[in-house]
């Protein structure tokens, strides 16, 4: 039915006071002098007639619907999709992902906490992009790529985030990979690693980075030999994160690069409360979804042109926040 003009001129005010004022559906009912169950209809009927338009909006560079798809197939605690600039495919991780995770972070993190940074470009990318975060202690969860580029690269990061939060820094001045176990176990028992490595039981967030297995989009691929990226890739192995291997379907392979690795330990990644993922590119989704699988992620930050491939990966993964072992160990 039409509506009259002290019907309109009610129905806006009532609607005036609930969505822009907001009181309550009870106080409006006893200001006008009717039920609350009147003010309802009334609301619902101002909508209907269209005197009321709700609008979600969101900055122009997250994709809201893209975002919630993606949290609800992979049962992550936070999911954020990030418009793909016009060149993402052939530049895996924009700069543009480590800004909205600097943002991210700055929600996440509480007052007390322990943020760990494993080594990456887009962790990099974030840490240069923080400018918030409460007082926090911040710890190097990997060795670095290359030992001469550290004060370009995890470990400025790690500085960089101390800095912004005021918290102390733990910085780990190693490569992420070593020769043998025996070095690697060597540099472990180092002061200054030791005292890093004795935080990661206490790592309440985390930020890593994922990688696929090929040429310049994995910090582990880049650092083997010839012959032993051909035994890992015999073993099946499509992603790295934190120089862990996974197979296509989660399952962490070649578990003896570890020993050569100055870096957290699956097991304690998976007891972290939160691990926030910062991975994008289409050429990385494939990567993405095998560590999503894994369970040792809770969030991630990624982009449209990945986020497309992931919707369509495979049959739906088992919940992440489900963090049981999927190998059983």
């Amino acid at each position: 039915m039409r509506m009259g003009p002290a019907e309109l001129v009610q129905a806006a005010a009532m609607a005036r006071r609930f969505y822009l004022e907001g009181k309550s559906k009870i106080q409006i009912a006893e200001e006008f002098g009717v039920s609350r169950f009147k003010v309802a209809r009334v609301l619902e009927t101002a909508l209907e007639r269209d005197l009321v338009r709700i609008e979600i909006r969101v900055p122009a560079e997250l994709d809201a619907e893209r975002s919630d798809a993606l949290r609800a197939r992979y049962g992550l605690r936070h999911a954020v999709v990030v418009e793909s600039p016009a060149e993402a495919e052939e530049t895996p991780d924009p700069e543009n992902l480590g800004e909205v995770a600097a943002d991210l972070l700055g929600e996440l993190v509480n007052e007390g906490d322990v943020l760990g940074l494993a080594w990456g470009r887009s962790t990099i990318h974030m840490a240069a992009a923080l400018d918030r975060l409460p007082p926090c202690t911040v710890v190097q969860l990997t060795g670095v790529y290359d030992a001469g580029t550290a004060e370009r690269g995890s470990v400025e990061a790690v500085r960089r985030a101390a800095q912004v939060s005021g918290g102390d820094a733990h910085p780990i001045y190693a490569p992420m990979l070593l020769p043998d176990a025996a070095t690697a176990a060597a540099l472990r028992h180092q002061t200054g690693i030791a005292r890093a490595f004795e935080y990661f039981d206490k790592v309440t967030v985390a930020c890593v980075s994922i990688g696929s297995w090929e040429p310049g989009i994995s910090t582990v691929h880049d650092m083997l030999s010839d012959e032993e990226r051909a035994h890992y890739a015999s073993l099946g192995v499509a992603a790295e994160m934190s120089a862990h291997l996974f197979d296509g379907e989660g399952r962490r392979v070649g578990r003896d690069l570890g020993e050569r690795c100055i870096t957290v330990k699956a097991d304690q990644l998976r007891r972290i409360p939160e691990v926030v993922a910062i991975a994008g590119g289409a050429r990385k989704a494939a990567a993405i979804d095998a560590v999503l699988r894994s369970g040792l992620v809770t969030s991630l930050v990624t982009d449209t042109s990945a986020a497309d491939v992931l919707m369509t990966a495979g049959p739906t993964p088992k919940p992440a926040l489900n963090r049981a072992d999927p190998d059983g160990h």
